[in-house]
């Protein structure tokens, strides 16, 4: 079994087409988190954001078509795990956080700290969003299918041991991600905790284009929910 390296932290960051602020999140969180290894799960982004990552000094998993948020980011935590020496924890987030990916440290010390075992950031600011309905329904899955209670079921920004992380992958596709990982963890017997903390990001707002990225949410929380239905594991079977 491979050992863990000399660095204790490994960040993963899923970007799709970030160009514009993928070397400032990726700045921010190396002045935070010195030391650690930063990869960049880049879903197919058309704009060039591969390119920056890797100018940034990030090691890039990039695959030629679009594979959705889950599937990227599963594909960059093998690339990881599969380095010879590998890190006690592990934080997750997205590209779009700019320079404000830089207060996340919270997150890690919570695990660090043995407070819980997935640390999830609320926004302390709400940005954009909708009506709330894809984001209801997410604390829903969460709650029928784990019993947790989360205030932030769809956030990506998350800390967890390497432990927790190999118990929850594969991510489920696309945007299930989180909700899938919630309860994946949840059942499995880990902590989950929240925390507060002074984010920005890109939101969505009430327009069209907002309404079909809702819409599209929806559609993967509600797989989520149903593979998980009775015990079954991410792939949708029972256990042996």
């Amino acid at each position: 079994m491979e050992s863990p390296g000399p660095n204790s932290l490994a960040v993963l960051i899923a970007a799709r087409n970030e160009s514009d602020v993928i070397a400032e999140t990726i700045g921010s969180l190396r002045g935070a988190f010195p030391g650690a290894a930063i990869w960049v799960a880049d879903d197919a982004s058309e704009d060039g954001t591969a390119e920056k990552a890797m100018a940034a000094g990030a090691k890039v998993v990039r695959r030629g078509k679009v594979h959705g948020k889950g599937g990227n980011m599963t594909a960059c935590a093998k690339a990881m795990l599969s380095e010879p020496e590998l890190p006690e924890y592990v934080l997750l987030c997205d590209g779009d956080l700019a320079g404000s990916a830089g207060e996340l440290g919270p997150l890690v010390d919570a695990v660090k700290g043995g407070e819980c075992d997935l640390a999830v950031a609320m926004f302390a600011k709400r940005v954009g969003g909708g009506f709330g309905f894809a984001l209801g329904f997410s604390a829903w899955a969460i709650r029928s299918r784990s019993g947790a209670e989360p205030r932030a079921p769809i956030s990506g920004q998350r800390a967890m041991s390497l432990e927790v992380l190999r118990a929850v992958l594969p991510f489920a596709p696309s945007y299930g991600m989180e909700t899938g990982m919630t309860i994946d963890a949840v059942r499995a017997g880990y902590r989950l905790g929240e925390y507060e903390i002074d984010l920005a990001h890109k939101a969505t707002g009430k327009s069209f284009k907002g309404f079909v990225h809702r819409f599209r949410q929806l559609i993967d929380f509600a797989r989520v929910w149903w593979a998980r239905r009775g015990g079954r594991g991410p792939d949708g079977r029972r256990p042996a």
